[in-house]
């Protein structure tokens, strides 16, 4: 029995070393250009151990996302329960996401289309991100952090159409994404935030700037 329970153990640990190994890899890369060999030659071991944990590249590209899914939902728990209110979430969520875009090639972004399940799975989080987004704008109107005139619907649409332009258009090429993703952002929450919501973001900003990332990855 404990035998057993070594082996259940060290299977786990070697899904979770695979996971993050791939997802490093894709995400640096691009997805096309990783192949379940380089992934299996970063870990030092077979392709037969890999395909053991894994059946194939798909299934594995899958259970990055749940993975990265999983870990933001954590981090954005863990920030909602340290909090004062519902813009220093949005906003902590905001630079993590910087941190993430710094890490990723937009070569992944094209090449997860290729996946229509993966792809599928990434945008019904989106979807229902959009839900919590939803709950977060009206506990911020509560809050007086947001103004109450908006239509916060209509809003959250219009940056979701926003960012889907800057993953799929050009402006990347004339424009650092950092900053594209940053003007989208901050003129996003200033116009629906009032005096107090402002001054939150302003001394964000400041803070921010001390230490901004650079450019993502090309």
């Amino acid at each position: 029995m404990a035998e057993h329970g070594k082996d259940a153990s060290q299977r786990a640990e070697l899904r979770e070393r695979i996971l993050v190994t791939a997802t490093e890899a894709f995400a640096s890369k691009g997805i096309k250009s990783i192949t379940m060999d380089d992934i299996a030659a970063a870990l030092g071991i077979s392709k037969r151990t890999l395909y053991e944990v894994f059946s194939d590249k798909e299934s594995l590209l899958k259970e990055c996302i749940l993975k990265a899914q999983s870990d933001r939902e954590a981090y954005l728990q863990e920030v909602y329960e340290q909090s004062h209110n519902v813009l220093e979430v949005i906003l902590a969520v905001f630079q993590k996401s910087i941190e993430v875009f710094h890490q990723t090639n937009k070569r992944f972004f094209e090449d997860i289309k290729k996946y229509p399940k993966v792809y599928s799975l990434m945008r019904d989080r989106q979807d229902s991100d959009s839900e919590k987004t939803m709950s977060f704008f009206k506990a911020g109107v509560e809050q007086g952090i947001f103004r109450s005139d908006i239509n916060f619907g209509i809003v959250n649409m219009l940056v979701k159409e926003q960012f889907d332009v800057l993953l799929n258009t050009d402006i990347c090429n004339e424009y650092p994404f950092i900053e594209v993703y940053e003007s989208i952002m901050f003129t996003y929450i200033r116009g629906i935030s009032t005096e107090k919501g402002a001054k939150v973001l302003e001394d964000f900003i400041q803070e921010y700037r001390k230490n901004r990332i650079g450019t993502p990855r090309e």
